[in-house]
């Protein structure tokens, strides 16, 4: 049976229990958010810096979605495997404090690119960095939160994206627009470092099993197959992974190009669009994020399947908004209908995280995490951008600056496929959660 967070469970090292209070929690949960909101900062300053990049390299919309989307996202997807791996059998402390030196490190590098091929080989080293962050994150998190406020506890670590895509918009406008882009990748690169030592210096390791009230497993070999298998065989876990990852196709993809098309079709500056973006993405997208879990946490309380329909009718909602902020011409009526969507997109995160860990057997939690981390961000966040720029570069001759327009809206169009991968989720998470093994 699960143990609250105030009366740890017997039979792990006395020291290591005494020290995991509620607010070591709380401390945890934090720092592990700056180093997300650090790795959404670096990963999305590029979005801003897209019409800087593209008149100062000389560069197509083809090559802008290649180094926001796979030139980043093939290498952070794969080698999440074997990392992901080590961290289920080793400190994952160690390899989140290194993980996020070599992608600040690797971000400032960015900024000494001098042609296309540079920056993407930076950007690359962004990615292998970010690669050993999330899973074993994700891990360390279900072993410090029992189920019943892993939604939750998810959600607030979610938050880190809205935050990183709100600061990176911000100074990134700002940096880009006083100083130019190269600068940009310096002073939002840098801070990261402080973050590592502070992972690496301050937090505790915990116990497999310790939330949930089950002695660590022995520390048998990880199967990869296996681990494959179990997240593919498992009917709800099938449907979450296609789910997140049709939705992180359209959000990784708008994410990027929206600033392009509010300068391109909106007239507004970089820094402009950080102003409006930024508070709408930290803010409102991390209320959505927040609220989202809670309400998940709460409704599921009642009928697990919650857990997932939550995530389902928000995407769902949300369509129509997403649509209209592409069609309007006012800036000020796009910016309003924009809100809504970005609110209600925000809540599949932390429910999403929640149901994979909480199905997957506790020694493999980190892998299940670095699988669906592998399958979202290769076809999400490496194709997304990438499809965005190649239909936009398509249409360019038929309809002008409008192509980007709606390539935009086109993609929205996906997150209807999305909705019914959620709703089967709900249909099955009950009977999959009575049969997990630990």
């Amino acid at each position: 049976m699960a143990q609250t967070p105030d009366s740890p469970p017997g039979g792990f090292d006395e020291d290591i229990a005494r020290r995991i209070t509620p607010a070591y929690r709380r401390y945890a949960l934090i720092l592990l958010v700056a180093a997300y909101t650090s790795s959404h900062v670096d990963r999305n300053i590029v979005g801003i810096l897209i019409e800087p990049l593209k008149a100062d390299l000389l560069l197509s919309d083809t090559q802008l979605g290649f180094l926001s989307g796979i030139a980043f996202a093939l290498f952070y997807a794969t080698l999440g495997i074997p990392i992901a791996v080590i961290a289920d059998r080793s400190n994952r402390r160690n390899i989140i404090a290194w993980s996020i030196a070599i992608w600040s490190a690797m971000t400032a590098v960015c900024g000494l690119a001098q042609n296309f091929w540079q920056l993407a080989i930076a950007r690359i080293g962004v990615g292998i960095g970010e690669a050993g962050s999330s899973p074993p994150s994700h891990s360390m998190l279900s072993d410090l939160y029992p189920k019943e406020q892993r939604s939750s506890a998810m959600s607030i670590y979610a938050l880190g994206v809205y935050f990183g895509i709100m600061i990176g918009f911000l100074v990134g406008g700002f940096v880009a627009d006083a100083w130019g882009w190269r600068a940009a990748f310096f002073v939002v690169g840098l801070p990261g470092l402080l973050i590592a030592l502070l992972v690496r210096f301050t937090m505790i390791e915990p116990p497999r099993g310790f939330a949930d009230g089950v002695p660590p497993p022995p520390r048998g070999k990880v199967d990869i197959k296996k681990g494959f298998a179990v997240l593919w065989r498992v009917r709800t876990t099938r449907h979450v992974v296609i789910g997140v990852t049709l939705t992180a196709l359209v959000g990784y993809g708008t994410i990027v190009w929206n600033p392009a098309f509010l300068i391109r079709n909106h007239g507004l500056t970089a820094t402009q669009v950080g102003l409006f973006l930024g508070p709408v993405m930290g803010i409102v997208g991390g209320l959505g994020a927040w609220i989202g879990g809670m309400l998940a946490d709460k409704a599921a309380a009642r009928n697990m399947a919650w857990n997932a329909w939550i995530v389902g009718v928000a995407k769902f909602l949300a369509i129509p908004f997403i649509i209209a902020f592409y069609l309007v011409d006012s800036t000020f009526w796009a910016l309003v209908c924009y809100m809504p969507a970005v609110f209600l997109g925000a809540f599949y995160l932390g429910p999403s995280f929640a149901m994979i860990q909480s199905l997957t057997p506790l020694r493999s939690r980190a892998l299940a995490s670095a699988i669906m981390l592998l399958v979202l961000n290769l076809f999400g966040l490496g194709f997304g951008p990438q499809l965005i720029g190649i239909v936009s570069d398509l249409m360019r001759d038929a309809v002008g600056i409008e192509s980007l327009r709606y390539a935009l809206i086109g993609a929205a169009f996906v997150n209807v496929w999305a909705c019914f991968h959620y709703y089967m989720a709900g249909k099955t998470i009950r009977y999959d959660l009575d049969h997990i093994e630990h």
